[in-house]
């Protein structure tokens, strides 16, 4: 089976759909924006914590297995 034929798209015309497209995006108000920002940098730093105590439990884990710890 033979793939479709496509037809070939001008600057101009290309310009246009792109401007329709952006038209039809539903923006996020700065409200939304700024919540969604904050929650962001609160999950990176929770999971920063996270990932700091795992390491923590698990470097103190090797040391006391490798007799390395105090």
């Amino acid at each position: 089976m033979m793939p479709p034929v496509t037809q070939k798209t001008s600057a101009a015309e290309f310009a246009r759909q792109v401007r329709q497209e952006a038209n039809k995006v539903t923006w996020p108000s700065r409200k939304e924006t700024m919540v969604t920002t904050a929650m962001v940098f609160v999950m990176s730093v929770l999971a920063a914590i996270f990932f700091f105590a795992v390491d923590s439990i698990i470097a103190w884990a090797v040391r006391l297995i490798l007799g390395l710890g105090g």
